[in-house]
């Protein structure tokens, strides 16, 4: 089937950091440094990059799934890469480029649902917890281990303390230990754990039913989610009431109320 196309396709060499393939509006992105365990190179996350937001533009696409190919999902910044050319500049840039994505992720007018079928270490579990939703294998395991190498991890931790308790990210980050995917479900860190040859299924299925729905509403209210996330309480209801308003004026909002009081399927305009 496609999904398996999109997460089996084969490169001759590593050349192409990262592989996209669109099906019934959801874009499938697979990062492809199967030896490196995926390592978020300087290439790969400019490739990121780049295609986030050319599908941030693409009104065809309607959810966005990010894969890895090989054993793992993403086993971080690649460390090699790093100590080849360790200057403070360079290294910042680094830092400065992958903290973008991860942003651009979060930003994104679009649903991303991380697929993690193997091990998602320090960025590698930092871009898990960046995305919106995740689904992940039994097999899947998580960590924030730079710290094993006397490197806090210090970016991931931005989005790891935004999704699961203080003193679990802490734990995490002041080990370095795995956790497996029940644990990591367990935490907040991925929505649903299910066996390796439900994988692909599984997160077509969710990607599907998100994909139904409006888009105009879908935007509005994940840009809402992660700003009222960061306000206080009395701000995020003033906040969210606006955007409700707002929505209420929305085609797609009178379109999907008069189609549940008729009765009927809803036709989205996605305005």
């Amino acid at each position: 089937m496609a999904v398996e196309v999109a997460m089996n396709i084969q490169t001759p060499i590593e050349t192409v950091p990262l592989l996209r393939h669109d099906e019934a509006g959801v874009a499938w992105l697979t990062l492809n440094r199967p030896t490196a365990l995926n390592a978020l190179s300087v290439a790969m996350l400019a490739a990121l990059a780049e295609t986030l937001d050319a599908l941030a533009e693409d009104p065809a696409v309607r959810v966005v799934v990010i894969g890895g190919a090989g054993p793992g999902f993403c086993a971080g910044h690649d460390l090699r890469e790093m100590r080849a050319n360790p200057a403070e500049d360079v290294i910042a840039a680094l830092f400065a480029q992958c903290s973008a994505v991860m942003t651009r992720i979060v930003r994104l007018p679009k649903p991303v649902i991380a697929r993690v079928h193997g091990i998602a270490t320090a960025a590698g579990c930092q871009l898990v917890a960046s995305c919106d939703l995740a689904v992940a294998s039994e097999k899947a395991r998580f960590g924030t281990s730079g710290i094993n190498v006397g490197l806090f991890c210090s970016t991931p931790m931005v989005a790891l303390s935004r999704v699961v308790p203080r003193k679990v990210a802490l734990e995490m980050l002041l080990t370095g230990d795995l956790i497996d995917a029940a644990r990591a479900r367990e935490i907040g860190l991925v929505n649903r754990v299910v066996a390796p040859d439900d994988l692909d299924a599984t997160v077509a299925a969710l990607a599907a039913r998100i994909a139904g729905k409006s888009a105009h509403a879908i935007a509005l209210g994940k840009d809402a989610f992660y700003r009222q996330a960061e306000m206080d309480l009395d701000a995020a209801y003033r906040y969210a009431a606006g955007v409700m308003t707002c929505n209420m004026m929305a085609h797609d909002a009178g379109e999907g109320i008069d189609a549940f009081l008729a009765k009927r399927a809803p036709t989205w305009a996605d305005r």
